[in-house]
């Protein structure tokens, strides 16, 4: 189950969450039946200690995603070969887009739906409502069936062709893997239906109405790629042009919208350079700038770096030797 950063801590007790999850507006409220953009507040704290006690008493790694399945970091505890997919760049973003593709085709009236991830690992997802609005999703997974373990490990080597170490080097991981028959993982996930109703009544999950700065911040996360105006946002957040000034210079720490759109796809694009390799061109392209120099430029002024040295420097911080993979030794 991959990891998810983008979020907003609150007196590191709750964490909120600002995503486009909507539930529509009761009737005779003044915006009638118009969506309305929700926070969701994740009590950490106590849904840290309720998993953590769930992987005790079962052995089985539960976790909490959010609307969109991204990971809210509260599971700490993954076994040997989820921790080392996830430790490089490539297999971190291989394992948020199989959870965000998990929640995207919940097909079950109810309940837990099974499936393999996309290294065959045995996983399970349920969604955690606010009447009828999926606040949360809880996650079961890690584990492997109780069919034979050498049939298992080659279909998961069959899927991992990109490792950089070749699927060999982590044959010893997989085997590590705890398995369970159905019988077993059946009794565990009608136990954590019913714990969902406990998170439910404890407050632990809750949904409360964003503010205008938290939905310009939320749009420009999630457009920044797109071609941007003072004219484009104020229609599309339906937010006066002053006002949605005053909102980025609050945002900023005073400066423009403009320099804000630029921070959001400079941001993007440190991102880019890490976990991809991507021609420069193409990342410039992929953060909504089509001029490869003024890309340049602007990624300089922001980092005192060029992309190119960006990407060698990060790279080679990764590197246990401390040169950027593929570079030569003395």
């Amino acid at each position: 189950m991959g990891r998810a950063p983008r979020a907003l801590c609150q007196g590191g007790r709750a964490r909120v969450f600002r995503r486009e999850h909507f539930r529509r507006g009761a009737p005779g409220n003044r915006r009638g039946q118009e969506a309305i953009p929700l926070n969701i507040i994740f009590d950490q704290e106590r849904l840290r200690r309720l998993i953590a006690n769930l992987k005790i008493l079962t052995g089985v790694p539960a976790n909490i995603l959010d609307p969109e399945g991204r990971d809210i970091n509260l599971f700490r505890g993954h076994p040997p070969f989820c921790r080392a997919i996830n430790d490089l760049p490539e297999g971190h973003e291989r394992c948020v887009a199989c959870d965000q593709c998990k929640i995207r085709h919940y097909t079950a009236e109810q309940g837990f739906q099974f499936y393999r991830c996309h290294l065959g690992i045995c996983e399970a997802v349920m969604p955690l409502y606010d009447r009828k609005n999926p606040l949360a999703y809880l996650a079961v997974g890690c584990y492997l069936d109780d069919s034979p373990m050498e049939d298992q490990w080659e279909r998961t080597r069959a899927l991992l062709d990109w490792w950089p170490g070749g699927p060999d080097s982590l044959k010893e991981a997989f085997f590590q893997f705890r398995q369970y028959s159905q019988q077993e993982i059946q009794a565990y996930a009608e136990t954590l239906e019913a714990l969902s109703a406990y998170i439910q009544l404890k407050g632990m999950i809750l949904a409360t109405e964003q503010t205008d700065s938290q939905r310009l911040a939320l749009y420009l996360d999630e457009h920044y790629m797109e071609k941007l105006s003072l004219s484009s946002l104020s229609q599309a957040l339906h937010i006066g042009r002053t006002k949605l000034c005053s909102l980025a210079k609050d945002l900023s720490g005073g400066r423009t919208l403009s320099h804000l759109i630029t921070q959001k796809r400079m941001e993007a694009a440190q991102r880019l350079l890490i976990q991809s390799s991507l021609p420069i061109s193409a990342v410039a392209d992929a953060v909504g700038i089509s001029d490869y120099n003024y890309f340049s430029k602007v990624f300089r002024s922001f980092t005192g770096i060029t992309p190119s040295g960006y990407r060698k420097l990060s790279r080679a911080s990764q590197s246990p030797d401390g040169r950027a993979p593929g570079e030569a030794g003395p």
